[in-house]
C-alpha cells in the first residue's frame, strides 16, 4: 500500500513538474508576486480540478516538488493546522497541529502566515509566536521556539502575521524586532531593537553591493543590513494603528511604500544613508492589506477598493470600481485578479486600460483576502473560510496561446 500510494505521488508530481516553476514562499519565488510563466491558459478548465477546506483564516499557499503547503484553523478543535497536500490532487500527505484561537477581532479570524519551503525544511510562524522547522517529506518537527519568550515581543491585536523569510541558510522573522536564526538549529543570530507591532513580511535587495532587507513595521520603512541587522537607513511613516501590511518594492535606488487607510498613502522613496528622500507621496494608492505588483515600469494594485495601475511618477493611469478590496499578481504578461468576493479575472498587465479576457466566480462569497498563487499552470484560490480551489489553466501538449 505504501508503495502504490509513494508511486501515485511520484506519477501525479512528474505530470506537474512538465512545466512551469514552482511558488515556494509568499510572494513567490523572487518574492515580488511575479510568476515567469507564460504557458498557460486564461480560461482553463471549467470546472475546478480539486478543491479542499483547510479551515478559517487567509494564509496563502507554498508550492514545491509537487507538494502545496497551507495553515487554517479548525474551529471545532481550537487548532492551527499546517496543511501538506499533493499540488496536483490535494489529497493529503501530513499535517502538523498546535493550539490557537480563533482570534475574530475586526475579521472573521483564523490564520494569517504563509509557511515557506527552504530545501528538505518547511519553515512555519503560527499567531501565537511560535516558529516551527519542519521536515519536508514527512512533517516531523526538526526545531521550534517561543518568540514571545525567547525575543520578549507582543503578538499585538492580531497575533503575529509576517511570514519567514529564509536566505542562505538563515532566517529572517519581521515580529516587531527584526531577527535572524539558522535554519538548521533556530539559534538566534541577531535580533534589532523593538520596532512595534509588524505586520509586513521583509523584502530582500542588494544596495550599494550590501545584501539588505527593507522591512516595514510600526515606526516606517527600515533598511537593515541581511548580516548584521544594523539600520542603515530608516523613513518614519506612522499610520493610523500603526498598520503597515504591505512589503515595500524595490525599484533600482527606489524604494516604493504604500499603506491603508487615508492619512498617508503610498509614497517613491530615494534611497540614502540614515534618511531617504522622498520623491513623491500621494493617496492615490493605498494598499490596506496587500501590495502592488511591479511590471514593466507600472504598479498595479488595489487601493482600499480599488484596482488601480500606476506609473512610477505616481500618476493612476487607469481605474476599476466593484472588485472590493481583492488581490493581484502578474504571470507573464497578464494580471490575475481575485475580487474580494471570489471572482476571477484574467487581463493583459497594459497601462492603456483593464480589459479582462476571461472572468468566472470561482470562489463562493467570503472574503477573498488572500493573493492567487500560478505554479505550473495551476492556479489556487482561497477564501476566508478556507475553501481552497484548485483550477486547471495549463495548456495541452504542445499547445500555445491562450
Amino acid at each position: 500500500m505504501l508503495l502504490s500510494t509513494t508511486l501515485a505521488f511520484a506519477i501525479s508530481t512528474a505530470a506537474l513538474l512538465s512545466d512551469g516553476s514552482d511558488w515556494p514562499c509568499w510572494r513567490g519565488p523572487l518574492r515580488d508576486g511575479v510568476s515567469r510563466e507564460t504557458r498557460w491558459s486564461d480560461r482553463g478548465a471549467e470546472q475546478p480540478l480539486w478543491s479542499k477546506q483547510v479551515g478559517l483564516g487567509y494564509s496563502n499557499v507554498s508550492i514545491a516538488r509537487g507538494r502545496l503547503f497551507t495553515f487554517g484553523f479548525d474551529e471545532e478543535r481550537s487548532v492551527d493546522v499546517l496543511h501538506a497536500l499533493d499540488a496536483a490532487t490535494g489529497a493529503e500527505l501530513w499535517r502538523h497541529e498546535h493550539p490557537a484561537k480563533k482570534w475574530d477581532n475586526m475579521h472573521a479570524g483564523g490564520t494569517l502566515t504563509t509557511p515557506i519551503v527552504e530545501g528538505e525544511r518547511v519553515f512555519a510562524l503560527s499567531r501565537m509566536g511560535r516558529l516551527f522547522a519542519l521536515d519536508f517529506a514527512q512533517g516531523s518537527v526538526l526545531w521550534e521556539r517561543d518568540l514571545l519568550k525567547d525575543l520578549e515581543v507582543s503578538t499585538g491585536e492580531f497575533g503575529l502575521p509576517s511570514s519567514p523569510l529564509v536566505l542562505d541558510e538563515v532566517v529572517h522573522l519581521n515580529v516587531g524586532k527584526l531577527v535572524a536564526l539558522r535554519a538548521a538549529t533556530g539559534a538566534i543570530i541577531w535580533a534589532t531593537p523593538d520596532y512595534g507591532y509588524s505586520y509586513a513580511t521583509p523584502t530582500p535587495f542588494d544596495w550599494k553591493g550590501r545584501a539588505c532587507l527593507a522591512v516595514f513595521n510600526a515606526a516606517g520603512l527600515v533598511i537593515a543590513d541581511r548580516a548584521s541587522g544594523a539600520e542603515l537607513s530608516r523613513h518614519e511613516w506612522k499610520s493610523q494603528y500603526n498598520v503597515n501590511c504591505a512589503s515595500p518594492i524595490p525599484i533600482g535606488e527606489r524604494m516604493f511604500i504604500s499603506t491603508g487607510y487615508n492619512e498617508l498613502g503610498c509614497a517613491m522613496l530615494e534611497l540614502a544613508e540614515k534618511t531617504p528622500k522622498v520623491l513623491w507621496q500621494s493617496k492615490e494608492m493605498r494598499s490596506k492589506m496587500n501590495g502592488c505588483v511591479l511590471h514593466q515600469e507600472h504598479l498595479y494594485g488595489f487601493d482600499a477598493g480599488i484596482l488601480k495601475c500606476m506609473d512610477l511618477a505616481g500618476n493612476t493611469r487607469w481605474s476599476e470600481r466593484g472588485l472590493g478590496m481583492g488581490t493581484v499578481i502578474v504571470a507573464g504578461d497578464r494580471l490575475i485578479v481575485l475580487a474580494e468576493k471570489g471572482e476571477l479575472l484574467i487581463a493583459p498587465a497594459s497601462p492603456e486600460s483593464f480589459a479582462p479576457t476571461f472572468r468566472t466566480q470561482a470562489l463562493p462569497d467570503g472574503k477573498c483576502w488572500t493573493t492567487p498563487v500560478l505554479a505550473h499552470g495551476l492556479l489556487y484560490l482561497r477564501n476566508s473560510r478556507g475553501e481552497l480551489v484548485c483550477r486547471d489553466h495549463r495548456l495541452p501538449s504542445g499547445g500555445a496561446g491562450r
